[in-house]
């Protein structure tokens, strides 16, 4: 079966599959840089307008090729993480939907999603000290940021395994879905829907925002940090359409009671 980045378009979504089920999805290097391509072509589509992560069953990702890794130096390193750094940094909205086990760089693509759907059979493992390796790829920060200190200490020093309740209850995953594989990513492409109906500028701007604000410890900040593309967002013709189209409902909905 040949390794490859899948990539398939759903209603302003685009649906982005690691697939290598019979190396569990592991991260080799031409994945990782077909990835990176991946999500790079779905910032430059005006059409895309959030993008949804995942591996094909039975794992999400079971990290970085070891044969790759135990060759690896600084360089080496920083090309395995091309393709979930690509995620990190994404411009546009990101989701990654877990189905099954998301292993040390394979956590760290979790990680780099703005919102993780786990399936019933999903698992987040650390395991880098198992291996005799020190984490990568800024795992202790991301995970940190996500799910605290104590947990992420758990995970990291310790070996702790989440799997989906557990995940959810500490913060790690958004939720569960019942279910199949299927159904997860169908249930993550509808999530998905908030910002693939929004205009495009106003999801860009928004999430951008986010980004800023995140970091802030002052109101007053956040509200300047807001100002400006909020006000880009009141003058666009896209609003006026919205805001058009809402009072148009509201007087009909006054003249039928």
């Amino acid at each position: 079966m040949t390794a490859e980045i899948k990539v398939a378009h759903d209603s302003n979504v685009a649906l982005i599959t690691v697939h290598d089920p019979d190396r569990r999805n592991a991260l080799t290097l031409p994945l990782s840089a077909d990835l990176a391509n991946a999500v790079a072509e779905a910032e430059r589509d005006e059409s895309v307008h959030a993008v949804v992560v995942t591996g094909t069953p039975p794992a999400f990702c079971a990290g970085a090729d070891l044969s790759a890794l135990g060759e690896a130096k600084d360089e080496g390193l920083r090309a395995i993480y091309a393709g979930f750094l690509a995620v990190a940094n994404c411009t546009l909205p990101t989701i990654a939907a877990v189905g099954g086990a998301a292993v040390g760089a394979g956590l760290n693509l979790a990680l780099a999603a703005d919102v993780r759907l786990a399936g019933p059979s999903a698992r987040f493992d650390a395991r880098f000290l198992k291996l005799g390796l020190h984490p990568g790829g800024g795992m202790t920060w991301m995970l940190q940021r996500i799910v605290g200190p104590q947990t992420a200490s758990a995970m990291t020093l310790f070996g702790e395994i989440l799997d989906a309740e557990t995940a959810t209850a500490r913060g790690l995953a958004h939720r569960v879905v019942d279910g199949d594989y299927d159904a997860l990513v169908a249930a993550s492409v509808e999530l998905a829907q908030g910002a693939a109906k929004a205009p495009r500028d106003l999801v860009l701007d928004t999430k951008r925002s986010m980004r800023s604000t995140r970091t802030l410890t002052e109101h007053s900040d956040a509200v300047d940090t807001e100002i400006a593309p909020q006000v880009r967002s009141i003058e666009s013709p896209e609003f006026a359409e919205r805001l058009a189209a809402m009072k148009a409902k509201i007087s009909g909905d006054k003249t039928s009671n």
